[in-house]
């Protein structure tokens, strides 16, 4: 696992507003488990808390603090499906394919739900999310959506037209929109805190400040860090864009990708409910999509913006603002009180990455942007493959992943080039 010069979570309203959760020690000499789970997000302590109900002796090694990447820094949406929707998986893998990941792709959503009520974890959850599109085209687009998911069984969606939108989000940009009324929106920081918290009230051991330097394979797999090592039968890799140089194998078909947020001073109520008056969680149907929603103190927290490779702007407030005052122009004397930025890992496919090397690595990765719920699927999913149940981790280490084009010299290039042709055809309404 790279191992970043941060010691604690990225200066975000998430971090100012988390709470409280203890400083874990790094570990030091040699511990024994049933499994050692690398990476401490949500696929990471997902994982870890499935096998705990299940019996399983856990550790878990995070290199800086529990919820440190993307889990922890995300848009906090809780968006159903993946980034490549069933209609695309049934055209490129066949209708079986299609039907074993659309039977779960409602699923993540479940979990966390019930998870934050097993537990009782404070995460600010609500209900809704709004799709709204830009254009004509878009519009279709979404039509198209609510029939699709209807097709594998999902109902709570709802088409709305250009003054009903209105209704909803305070904005002359939408056309139209698409609401799923069992979606919804957190605080993601707080929600993997709390099932870290839930990991260790069953036995699971957390380790901080503990990157991975070395895995060596065999039976137990030995798992080393620069204090100690941990022997286990089996292990999850779960860092995901963070994950570098520990497993090879599964590095060469994804690419780390950053995005951006920004969160206004707080509005006074009546300000706040004017821009979103029912609370959604709002994403336009963009390639480089927009996406906002408020927070519990009636911020307005917005964030868009895909920079391939990783890499952070400058300005992140530079760059997010003036796409939140296009949307609300009104907002043009509120101040930007937090500006941050997170890395997720996107596939050449857009599907996430499961698979096992030498037999007892399992690793689940790749989400590219879609990875609050399916992180929590995934957790699932490698629970019931220890457990001998195969065939749904299966329907989704069987997917092919085809390295980028160009290799690591050309896939930020290139890949760039790609977003480029799509951001213009949203440009022109195509």
């Amino acid at each position: 696992m790279s191992v970043p010069f941060e010691r604690d979570h990225a200066a975000s309203w998430y971090a100012a507003t988390a709470n409280d959760a203890p400083e874990r020690a790094a570990l030091e000499g040699e511990v024994s488990c049933d499994v050692c789970v690398v990476g401490a997000g949500f696929t990471g302590i997902s994982a870890a808390l499935h096998l705990a109900e299940r019996g399983f002796s856990v550790v878990v090694l995070e290199a800086v603090r529990v919820g440190y990447g993307a889990s922890g820094r995300n848009g906090g949406q809780i968006v159903n499906s993946y980034s490549r929707d069933m209609d695309v998986i049934e055209e490129k893998y066949g209708a079986d394919t299609a039907r074993a990941l659309g039977d779960m792709a409602f699923e993540g959503n479940r979990i966390i739900r019930e998870r934050v009520e097993r537990y009782a974890i404070d995460c600010d959850l609500r209900d809704g999310n709004l799709f709204a599109a830009c254009n004509a085209s878009q519009m279709r687009g979404l039509r198209e959506h609510q029939a699709l998911w209807e097709r594998y069984g999902y109902r709570e969606l709802e088409l709305l037209d250009g003054e009903a939108v209105k209704r909803e989000v305070d904005s002359e940009r939408y056309t139209g929109a698409l609401v799923d009324h069992g979606g919804g929106h957190l605080h993601p920081l707080n929600l993997v805190l709390g099932q870290a918290a839930a990991v260790e009230s069953l036995g699971g051991r957390i380790f901080e400040y503990s990157p991975v330097t070395g895995v060596a394979h065999g039976e137990p797999v030995v798992v080393r860090t620069a204090g100690g090592r941990v022997r286990a039968d089996r292990v999850v890799m779960a860092g995901n864009a963070y994950l570098k140089g520990v497993l090879p194998e599964i590095e060469g078909k994804s690419m780390p990708c950053g995005t951006q947020i920004i969160t206004t001073e707080p509005l006074d109520e009546a300000r706040a409910r004017a821009l979103i008056p029912n609370g959604l969680a709002v994403e336009d149907c963009n390639y480089l999509l927009d996406y906002f929603r408020l927070t519990r103190d009636n911020r307005l927290l917005y964030g868009g913006g895909v920079n391939y490779g990783g890499s952070d702007p400058a300005d992140i407030a530079g760059v997010i603002r003036p796409k939140m005052l296009t949307t609300f122009p009104s907002l043009e004397d509120v101040k930007v009180d937090y500006a941050w930025s997170g890395t997720f890992l996107m596939t050449l496919n857009r599907l996430p990455q499961f698979g096992v090397v030498n037999d007892n690595v399992y690793y689940a990765q790749g989400y590219s942007g879609h990875g609050v719920t399916c992180t929590h699927l995934a957790g699932r999913l490698i629970a019931e493959v220890m457990t001998g149940r195969e065939e749904r981790f299966d329907a989704f280490a069987g997917l092919p992943h085809l390295p980028f084009p160009g290799g690591r010299l050309l896939r930020v290039p290139l890949s760039a080039i790609g977003a480029w042709y799509y951001a213009t055809r949203d440009r022109l309404g195509l």
